[in-house]
């Protein structure tokens, strides 16, 4: 084994959606992920207010954990092209979506490169993300802040609403 190749690690990833079925999205980035990945647990999908851009439809959301022999940068380079797959077109910052994939944490990696940071930056203020990462993975610390996912939720400004769906 040369470099850690074949190594597996564990991520967890966001996904979520705003433009056309937004249920048949999740499932087809589900079965994009599966292809290269194993997908260990799924939260629920939640219906969830938009976030930045208030003017847009809203959106579903979900977190997966995985498991993945690719590397960080080989992960992200697959979730985008993933993303252009599906035909998202990145127009606007937070703009409508048809799939939106981000790496929230990779193993207990602290990763700030110029076109990759993890954890994902905006965790600790997304209740987006927050809900559905406390369900699958209560105990979750964040690597950088070293609190729990609990705490984060309880201390996270963001008053969207956020519904199980």
């Amino acid at each position: 084994m040369i470099n850690g190749e074949n190594q597996i690690h564990y991520a967890y990833i966001s996904l979520g959606t705003n433009v056309g079925n937004k249920k048949e999205n999740l499932v087809n980035a589900l079965n994009y992920i599966k292809e290269e990945n194993e997908i260990i647990k799924e939260s629920s999908l939640y219906s969830t207010e938009p976030w930045g851009n208030k003017q847009q439809d809203s959106f579903i959301n979900q977190v997966v954990y995985i498991e993945t022999k690719k590397s960080p940068l080989e992960l992200m380079k697959s979730l985008l092209q993933i993303e252009k797959k599906m035909g998202r077109e990145r127009i606007e910052k937070w703009g409508p979506r048809i799939i939106d994939l981000d790496i929230l944490f990779y193993d207990n990696e602290v990763i700030n490169e110029e076109n990759l940071t993890i954890p994902h930056p905006h965790i600790p203020e997304r209740k987006f993300i927050l809900i559905p990462l406390k369900e699958i993975s209560e105990t979750l610390n964040h690597p950088i802040s070293n609190h729990t996912i609990e705490w984060h939720l309880k201390t996270c400004p963001d008053k969207n609403k956020v519904v199980r769906i």
